[in-house]
């Protein structure tokens, strides 16, 4: 987000500052909404809200030490807000994150094994508790060291980790085989 944090935004820029923000987060919000919620609609929804948030705050911008994560909290926070609510109790969990993990393909039969290991660890990673869930995804896909999660999420760096370790072992033989690709 350099340039957004060097790019001095005067108030007739409100509307630019907003655009440039989707632009930079937009994709990886909706995942990371997705991921909590397991639902593309809502996690649409949910982004949606952030976004607006994030415009009612524009007074509030040039204090933002961290664009990353002050944008991450608020939909981290949504997607939990969303969870405790009723709808989450009536969901029907039907869709998979392995839409947004298709690589390029080299050749067919490399993309067809890569695509099934993908499936595969998608499937696992979305079955665990949401408390591995988000550590997992918020370090692999979102590509997050341990001390940045630990100031996202507001947790203490050992407890990130212990998370980190025991969310891996639940994923179990997929890790341990080499299929997590770190990359």
């Amino acid at each position: 987000m350099t340039e957004l944090a060097q790019t001095d935004y005067s108030r007739s820029n409100q509307e630019q500052w907003l655009s440039d923000l989707m632009d930079e987060y937009g994709d990886r919000l909706t995942k990371l909404a997705y991921s909590y919620l397991h639902d593309w609609g809502k996690s649409h929804e949910i982004i949606q809200d952030v976004f607006l948030t994030c415009y009612q705050q524009y007074n509030t911008h040039e204090e933002i030490q961290s664009y990353k994560a002050w944008i991450y909290r608020i939909t981290i926070n949504r997607c939990k807000d969303v969870l405790k609510s009723s709808w989450a109790r009536r969901v029907v969990v039907n869709n998979s994150l392995f839409q947004f993990l298709q690589s390029k393909e080299p050749s067919p039969e490399t993309a067809s094994l890569k695509k099934d290991a993908d499936i595969l660890l998608a499937e696992k990673v979305m079955g665990l508790p949401v408390k591995y869930r988000e550590i997992i995804h918020l370090h692999y896909y979102e590509e997050l060291s341990v001390l940045e999660i630990s100031r996202l999420l507001k947790t203490n760096e050992n407890t990130v980790k212990t998370r980190l370790k025991r969310g891996r072992g639940l994923l179990g033989e997929t890790v341990e085989r080499g299929e997590w690709n770190e990359g």
